[in-house]
This record gives structure tokens, C-alpha cells and sequence, in this order.
């Protein structure tokens, strides 16, 4: 099974959870300091980081920035405050795959947990997908056997639910995709999110795309339809 780590300044929240997920079979590393866990976690990385975004010392965002200098497609989801939306859209911006608020049912953090693995692996509930055939859209190539992304020859680093949204656009140029649609390709039937979680991963898009060709403009904004790619 794969391995979870689990970092949070909450030791209730660290044994609580722990204790769910490996009664579920996972391998679990909890931490409950953030520097503690850069160093365990850079040196054997996880399989997915769950992480507090508001933690002493290092909050989870710097936490995640540190750990993606040597593993940037690790998957990650962050727990974020109850009632700070801006903490929800600090953390997509960073790059977080999802996030969970605090207080959070601990089976919707199972639920996301499995969803995130899922895509991370390449697979569906069911079990292993058709391998899927590289998509070249004018300087856009996908690789999704490799989880590679490059634009005119450059890399583009991704985050699976990144690459999963430009994926589903870059499919059929031209063609409106709703915010339903987008998140029905990245996310699982069963978890739920909103119309900004999906703007704020396309808003990550058009930056890390913008970092490697100034005048990228291939994600189009529809306004109060949705999304397309023009090749």
C-alpha cells in the first residue's frame, strides 16, 4: 500500500489520523515538526503529504515549496482553517492537488486521500487504465505513461490535477469545457469542489506556462461558460 505523510502541529489530529489510515492499510509517517519532516520526507519521499497549511516554524506552504525542489510531482493535500477561504486558495496556488477544512470529517479526508493516489498512479477505482497515447497540441506535448509536459521543447512541471485539467482541454481544441467537465476529469465522482478550486488551478496553469513562454495565451476564459484550449 502506499505511503502517507502526515504533517500537523495537532498531535490529536496526527493520532487520530494515522490510526485511520493504517487501519486502512496505508503506511503512515506523521510528523508534528514541520523541519523534521523536510528532512525525513526530502530523504525517503511519500507516496502523498497531507499537510497543515498553519503550523510554528515552517507552514505548510514553504513546507511544500521545499519539498517540491526534489520531487515535484509529489501529490499533496492541505488542511486548511474553517472559515479562512484565503488559506483554500493560498494553498491551490502553491500547487496543492486539494484541500480538506478543519474541523474535517475524517472519511472525507480518506475519500480525498484515495482519489489523490488514484490519479497519482494512473489509475481508476477499478483498477489500472488503458495506456494513453502521447497528445501533441502545437508547441504542447503530453506525456501521460511519463507525467511529462513540455512547451515548444521546454519542461513544464505539473501537479497531477494540473495535468489532468490541460489534458482534458488540450484533447479537443476549440471545444468549451465547463467547470463541471474539468472537474469530473480530475477529481473523482465522489469528492466535491467548487468553481474556484478549478479557476485557481487554471490560474496556476497560465503561470507556470508564462514562466517558460511569455506570450503563452492557449488557455482561453470563457466568462460563465467555462474553459478552452486554442491550438
Amino acid at each position: 500500500m502506499a505511503t502517507i505523510a502526515l504533517v500537523d502541529d495537532d498531535k490529536n489530529i496526527l493520532a487520530s489520523v494515522s490510526m485511520l489510515l493504517e487501519q486502512e492499510g496505508y503506511q503512515v509517517r506523521s510528523f508534528s515538526d514541520p523541519a523534521a519532516a523536510l528532512t525525513a520526507l526530502t530523504t525517503t519521499p511519500p507516496d502523498l503529504a497531507i499537510l497543515d497549511i498553519k503550523m510554528p516554524r515552517m507552514d505548510g506552504l514553504e513546507l511544500l515549496r521545499r519539498l517540491r525542489q526534489g520531487n515535484e510531482g509529489l501529490p499533496v493535500i492541505f488542511l486548511t482553517s474553517k472559515d479562512e477561504e484565503i488559506d483554500e486558495l493560498m494553498g491551490l496556488n502553491a500547487g496543492a492537488d486539494d484541500y480538506v477544512r478543519k474541523p474535517f470529517s475524517q472519511r472525507l479526508l480518506l475519500e480525498r486521500a484515495r482519489a489523490v493516489l488514484r490519479r497519482a498512479e494512473g489509475k481508476s477505482a477499478a483498477g489500472s487504465e488503458p495506456k494513453k497515447e502521447m497528445l501533441v497540441r502545437g508547441k504542447l506535448t503530453l506525456d501521460p505513461q511519463r507525467h511529462e509536459c513540455t512547451w515548444d521543447g521546454k519542461p513544464v512541471r505539473l501537479t497531477v490535477t494540473e495535468f489532468l485539467i490541460l489534458q482534458a482541454l488540450a484533447q479537443r481544441p476549440g471545444f468549451v469545457k465547463s467547470r463541471d467537465s474539468l472537474m469530473d476529469a480530475a477529481y473523482d465522482d465522489q469528492v466535491y469542489v467548487d468553481d474556484r478550486t478549478i479557476d485557481s488551478h487554471i490560474k496556476r496553469l497560465r503561470k507556470k506556462f508564462k514562466a517558460v513562454a511569455d506570450d503563452f495565451d492557449a488557455i482561453e476564459t470563457l466568462y460563465g461558460v467555462g474553459y478552452r484550449y486554442k491550438e
